[in-house]
């Protein structure tokens, strides 16, 4: 399920790179980035293929919600990305 992706999830992980953060206020103030809050929409890059009894039902290219602290921040190739699993996913959109 990995496509031309270097990291592949085993199990029911999914990997997730995050959508940016808002940079200004709706009314125009700047967001230092100490005062920003941790994403918790993104789009999933590579998916495992699932446990025995239950196959991964997101797909590379969703995009979809999840908890502020959920799964775990790798850095690779110089972008931020995160590992969870299948279940700290709320929603996809």
């Amino acid at each position: 399920m990995a496509n031309n992706f270097k990291l592949a999830p085993l199990h029911d992980r999914v990997v997730i790179k995050p959508a940016p953060g808002d940079e200004k206020t709706a009314g125009g103030i700047i967001i230092p980035d100490t005062a920003k809050e941790k994403p918790q929409r993104g789009t999933v890059v590579a998916a495992g293929p699932g446990r025995k009894d239950e196959p991964v039902t997101v797909k590379s290219g969703d995009t979809v919600l999840f908890g502020k602290y959920a799964g775990t921040e790798i850095q690779m190739d110089g972008e931020q990305l995160l590992i969870m699993r299948e279940s700290d996913i709320l929603a996809v959109l």
